[in-house]
């Protein structure tokens, strides 16, 4: 299925971390956000993945991982309708730089065909 591109080119992140599996990537990208979350706001849950922001109008709620290799992963929207532009994955790319989750981290076009997140 292709998706909705109003405004341009689609980009996602390409990282590089020590996660055998999505489920441990996904772990390593959400769990330095949500315990700031909890940190700052006393309690989470899971509702609250729309409103813990990673980056300028990136939610955390909004990014889904997928593994593309050993040790590699993509990082992209999993809702057609916002799709990341390139600025907003620059800001998420340097959140993640920040919280040190993965080895390397790269901004990239997204590839039309790519499959969707479940």
């Amino acid at each position: 299925m292709k998706r909705a591109m109003s405004k341009g080119r689609e980009y996602c992140l390409i990282v590089e971390g020590a996660y055998l599996t999505e489920s441990e990537a996904e772990h390593a990208l959400r769990d330095p956000f949500i315990e700031d979350w909890v940190e700052q706001t006393g309690r989470f849950r899971i509702h609250n993945m729309g409103d813990i922001e990673v980056a300028p109008g990136v939610a955390l709620g909004l990014l889904g991982v997928r593994r593309l290799d050993d040790r590699l992963f993509e990082i992209a929207s999993n809702d057609p309708e916002r799709p990341l532009t390139e600025q907003k994955a620059r800001g998420v790319r340097e959140a993640l730089l920040r919280q040190d989750m993965f080895d390397e981290i790269s901004v990239e076009p997204r590839e039309e065909d790519e499959e969707e997140f479940d």
